[in-house]
């Protein structure tokens, strides 16, 4: 049996022809980021899955994101300065997940889809979501891992849950 690649028109033709409006159901949130290129991978995994990305207001970030977005289209971006205050609020109106490990925390397989308004929480890459976040959350996913780190870097891992939580993994 031939293996057939899809052309980049068919691709297109099966694809959101402009970026999404803010849906505001899937938010994945980088509040505490510490590199950079992160950032950009996640802005093309929100893309690429229909979530918003949600980051801290400092000029590093936004130049971070313009070099970032591969795609060359605006994209749907939040901004806050005061990240616990945000989570606070989030917390009323949607399911707030952080990508954590904690003794609690749902293996990414058992995660269920989001069927409902859902952020996902990523911590700082050296150390993980501040403990005064953690109040906040509803539930704690974790990436189980066969190696010798502790974990993914913050893009690859906020790609994993938003992938699962779009229901497209």
């Amino acid at each position: 049996m031939a293996v057939h690649v899809r052309t980049r028109a068919e691709l297109d033709k099966q694809r959101r022809t402009r970026s999404h409006r803010c849906w505001d159901h899937l938010l994945i949130a980088a509040l505490w980021p510490m590199h950079g290129d992160n950032l950009g991978t996640l802005l093309r995994t929100c893309d690429a899955v229909g979530a918003c990305l949600v980051v801290p207001p400092f000029r590093w970030v936004d130049e971070a994101l313009a070099r970032g977005n591969t795609l060359r289209k605006a994209s749907c971006v939040h901004r806050t300065g005061d990240p616990l205050g945000w989570l606070e609020k989030q917390r009323a109106t949607a399911r707030v997940i952080g990508v954590e490990l904690a003794d609690e925390a749902v293996r990414l397989a058992d995660l269920p889809s989001a069927r409902e308004r859902t952020v996902v929480v990523l911590g700082h890459e050296a150390t993980g979501i501040p403990a005064e976040a953690l109040p906040l959350l509803h539930q704690c996913v974790e990436i189980p891992m066969i190696g010798t780190g502790h974990s993914l870097n913050v893009a690859v891992a906020g790609s994993l849950v938003a992938y699962r939580l779009s229901g497209m993994l």
